[in-house]
């Protein structure tokens, strides 16, 4: 009777948690993607639905023109009183950017939206911004700074508080400077979560910045604006202590959760490493996901995760709550719908409608468009993220190119710069499906397989960092376009940035005026569970 980690696998990071009765509701950051911030749904804190998004208008907010790993970052999500409550921050490309942009508020009654617009938040410097709805009415917000007095080592930030008022949705009266991290010249203390339980205040963040070395750290205070005393047993999670190639790394920027029968959770990000078969090394392509583990607390006051054995292991005994499986979702997208389903994304803010479900009925039409996946742009792209370590992914397209600037086909999306493309071109008349490697900014075509415009079949299968591609005129015979490429170039250890790899279909003309489409008839992803 356990549970596997992660509850939620593939690239979704800095998971907040709520509970309302008997069920929870989970956010999580999404960055340059939309529709952005994606929401959860359990009854039982193992099994997971999307039940939406929290940004999913284009009015609500742009990203058009964000680099990679810009938008939105890490999210709070909290209920007060019959409202839900989402709190985040929109992080621009440069400092002097054209606002709006910085942190905001968005409300709802039904987690499940609409969502409203947002709330911008007048003088709240940093990112993490997080809640606190207190038991005397008051409202409490948290986030991280650059120090009033500076920076006194780089990546130095201090966690800093101060009030709400609820019905003007700002910011009121004074700030407070509550901590600034456990470790002796802390680097980047983030993500702070704030709890009145019993009485006591706890100040939970994440700090060592969000890759091998990171944590989740803890004070309390008996007061809310602080003084806040350190745990002596700092840090309560971190994976640093087991070195870059643990099962799970990276874990931490948790937020806490206590179930009706009175258990305490831990929601957590964490990344799963993996380079084979090409040697050691660490890299992990699928990004951060989102992490479960037990809470106890101790005689001194303090919490404990995972007692006994420390860390987040990759199964746990089950909640105590009976068990809420949802139906799977179909490895099969047929686009026979009549919206596109939760799990489909685009890059940046789609203002122009390039895709279309009913035109023709049963399929996914992309308008080839001049925009490029290579740019900080909104290409012809509709993703998904990759989830499993090893999967197949294939889809069946009909498409004819005009000419050698039009192509169509699948992306597998690092960013930008480290991508690969497996596409339809027109080349002299003909036809060819070609796999282009961009990395650091740099092309190459590693294969290419002539084959007839018209319907044409894809496929992508990844075991470990290998990354295998195929096309065919059938669906049945299948020819190798390239196999076992190296895909480390997917990797965040590689590319930078903070965001997981994606499976995308995708149409573009290249930089040209273009009136042709490409028609998917359906989109097959399967993952296959590591041991």
């Amino acid at each position: 009777m356990k549970f596997r980690n992660p509850i939620l696998p593939g690239f979704y990071p800095d998971p907040s948690i709520c509970r309302v009765g008997e069920d929870y509701y989970l956010v999580t950051s999404s960055f340059e993607y939309f529709p952005g911030l994606p929401v959860f749904h359990s009854r039982d804190l193992v099994h997971w639905r999307q039940i939406g998004h929290v940004i999913d208008r284009p009015s609500q907010l742009c990203l058009d023109g964000l680099q990679p790993s810009k938008g939105l970052y890490a999210p709070t999500i909290r209920y007060h009183d019959g409202t839900f409550y989402v709190i985040n921050t929109l992080v621009p490309n440069v400092q002097n950017a054209t606002p709006p942009y910085g942190n905001f508020i968005v409300t709802a009654t039904d987690p499940a939206g609409p969502w409203s617009d947002p709330y911008w938040l007048d003088d709240a410097p940093g990112i993490d911004p997080s809640l606190l709805f207190d038991e005397d009415g008051r409202v409490w917000y948290t986030g991280n700074r650059v120090p009033l007095a500076g920076e006194e080592h780089p990546g130095h930030r201090e966690i800093w508080l101060q009030e709400l008022d609820l019905d003007a949705m700002q910011l009121t009266g004074p700030k407070y400077a509550l901590w600034d991290g456990a470790a002796k010249r802390a680097v980047h203390p983030e993500a702070p979560h704030l709890y009145n339980i019993d009485g006591t205040y706890y100040l939970v963040i994440a700090e060592g910045g969000t890759d091998a070395y990171h944590a989740v750290t803890i004070a309390r205070s008996k007061t809310v604006t602080g003084p806040y005393v350190s745990c002596g047993r700092n840090p309560i999670l971190t994976h640093r202590d087991r070195g870059f190639f643990s099962e799970i790394a990276a874990t931490g920027h948790a937020d806490l959760i206590q179930t009706q029968h009175g258990e305490w959770w831990l929601v957590a990000l964490g990344v799963r490493p993996h380079s084979e078969p090409f040697g050691p090394g660490y890299h992990y392509n699928l990004g951060r996901e989102t992490f479960l583990a037990p809470v106890s607390w101790e005689m001194d006051g303090w919490p404990v995760v995972n007692p006994g054995r420390g860390g987040i292991e990759r199964e746990f005994p089950l909640p105590n709550l009976p068990a809420h499986p949802w139906p799977a979702a179909p490895a099969r997208d047929e686009f026979d719908a009549a919206e596109l389903a939760f799990c489909w994304n685009f890059l940046r803010t789609p203002t122009d409608h390039f895709w279309s479900l009913v035109e023709r009925p049963g399929h996914l039409r992309l308008r080839l468009r001049p925009e490029k996946v290579s740019e900080w742009a909104t290409p012809s792209f509709v993703g998904r993220r990759q989830q499993h370590i090893n999967f197949v992914a294939q889809t069946a397209m009909e498409f004819v190119p005009g000419n050698e600037n039009e192509c169509a086909g699948m992306v597998v999306l690092h960013d930008s710069d480290h991508h690969f493309r497996f596409v339809l071109s027109g080349v002299d008349g003909a036809g060819v499906v070609r796999l282009i490697k961009r990395e650091k900014g740099e092309e190459s075509i590693l294969g290419e397989q002539s084959l007839a415009p018209g319907r044409i079949y894809l496929r992508v299968e990844a075991r470990g960092q290998a990354y295998s591609f195929a096309a065919s005129a059938d669906g049945r015979q299948w020819d190798s376009v390239a196999e076992n490429v190296d895909g480390r170039i997917l990797s965040t250890t590689v590319a930078g940035g903070f965001v997981g790899t994606y499976i995308g279909l995708y149409a573009s003309s290249n930089g040209h005026p273009s009136r042709a489409t490409a028609d998917f008839d359906w989109f097959e992803y399967a993952g296959a569970e590591e041991a």
